[in-house]
């Protein structure tokens, strides 16, 4: 039985997220740390919290007891995002509740990141994410879990014409992608969330980055 603390949950990924989670039985509590509200499940172990995600101090209290947690916390269009925003975002907010769970002894951390992410990648968005990377490894969790998809495809468009390109296109690239490029396959949002769900119930320690192929396995 697991207890799991979260943020970020109310983006694509974590939404889908919070469904798998209350499909499990070896869920015992789920609490979700909130900007705003979300529409509230009937489920007996889900609590909602609505909290301040760049001031740790707003949900400290909120944290122990629980085993894991789990961060799908990101700005959804980083490049038309302004880059201090976006590291306000993606990067600090993410650190200080990274810190904050370590502290309240949580044992396995679960990150929501982008495969490419690198400290020494020449693009800012990945070297930022590759940046947090490096910052949670330093805290040294018992088990570090790094969910580094492609292209995320959604049932419904939510940016513009440039993501109804790329969600019409992407699918017909996977046959292309083989070898050391399957990692770059799309993967459907749903399959996404319910794989980071299911990690939180399967063996390991350590330090692990999971792509595309890991994703399947977990499913």
């Amino acid at each position: 039985m697991i207890s799991v603390v979260m943020l970020g949950a109310s983006g694509a990924v974590g939404g889908q997220v919070v469904a798998a989670l209350l499909a499990m039985p070896e869920l015992a509590r789920l609490t979700l740390l909130n900007r705003r509200p979300l529409p509230g499940d009937t489920d007996r172990r889900l609590t909602q919290h609505i909290v301040d995600v760049l001031d740790p101090q707003s949900y400290q209290h909120l944290l122990a007891g629980h085993d894991c947690a789990v961060c799908t916390l990101g700005v959804g269009q980083p490049t038309k995002s302004d880059k201090s925003e976006f590291i306000r975002i993606d990067k600090d907010a993410v650190v200080s509740f990274g810190a904050a769970c370590k502290q309240a002894g949580v044992r396995h951390f679960e990150l929501l990141g982008s495969v490419g992410a690198d400290p020494k990648s020449g693009y800012f968005d990945l070297r930022t994410k590759g940046e947090l990377k490096e910052a949670l490894r330093a805290m040294q969790f018992p088990r570090l879990s790094f969910f580094q998809p492609s292209m995320i495809l959604t049932p419904m468009n939510r940016y513009g014409m440039s993501q109804a390109i790329m969600l019409a296109l992407w699918p017909m690239l996977k046959p292309l992608l083989f070898g050391p490029l399957r990692k770059y396959r799309g993967v459907r949002v749903e399959a996404l969330g319910a794989a980071i769900a299911r990690n939180l119930v399967g063996q390991g320690a350590g330090v692990e980055t999971l792509y595309w192929d890991d994703f399947q396995q977990l499913l």
